[in-house]
């Protein structure tokens, strides 16, 4: 192979999910087997570099200060789902089961990996909640150790920012896992265990 190809390979298996094998036919099918993708591949990577960026509200991507879901006067915007990453945010959408707001904290916590409050996108999530706009909080945080560190930090924060509704303030916090298995997360849940997983939320202390 030639250093050029080793190049584009090597960056290409430090994406989510490539492996060796899977960068190698990557590269061989834009190079060698469908050269004429390439050049508008090249031009979206280009175009999205560009325009893509983090909604300045809830972390969701878009392409100007607010994403689709934020800038939706149709939506609950009172009821905020927080989730860990994006995908889990289309995987709800796509379930069809639920119309409130998001909140997207890129990641959870994990001392070992060296995640920490900081690294994650919480202040405007708390900036949200002090507006006193928001009623109600749902953690859609995966089900282990590190999704139950980050429900814990957030709804002390949480308890400190706005009481509880039931301590008398204006803040429910609640929690998706009815129809989760133990470990797993939303992103790899179906639509029908979402929609039961939301609908069947608890209140999270």
């Amino acid at each position: 192979m030639t250093p050029a190809f080793e190049k584009l390979q090597k960056h290409l298996k430090q994406l989510p999910g490539l492996g060796y094998r899977s960068s190698e036919r990557i590269a061989l099918h834009l190079l060698v087997e469908k050269p004429d993708r390439l050049p508008a591949l090249v031009a979206a990577l280009e175009e999205a570099a560009r325009s893509v960026r983090r909604c300045t509200r809830c972390g969701n991507l878009a392409e100007g200060e607010l994403c689709a879901i934020c800038g939706d006067e149709r939506r609950d915007h009172a009821v905020v789902c927080v989730v860990e990453q994006v995908p889990d945010l289309v995987a709800i959408e796509r379930s069809g089961a639920y119309r409130g707001a998001y909140h997207v904290l890129h990641g959870k916590l994990s001392p070992i990996h060296g995640v920490g409050p900081e690294e994650l996108n919480l202040s405007s999530l708390f900036a949200r909640v002090e507006t006193g706009e928001v009623t109600e909080i749902i953690l859609a945080l995966s089900n282990d150790v590190e999704g139950e560190a980050t429900c814990h930090y957030l709804t002390e924060r949480l308890e400190k920012t706005a009481p509880k509704a039931d301590a008398g303030g204006g803040v429910k916090v609640s929690r998706i896992g009815f129809g989760l298995p133990s470990g797993g997360g939303v992103l790899y849940a179906d639509s029908v265990t979402l929609k039961s997983a939301l609908e069947g939320r608890r209140a999270y202390s």
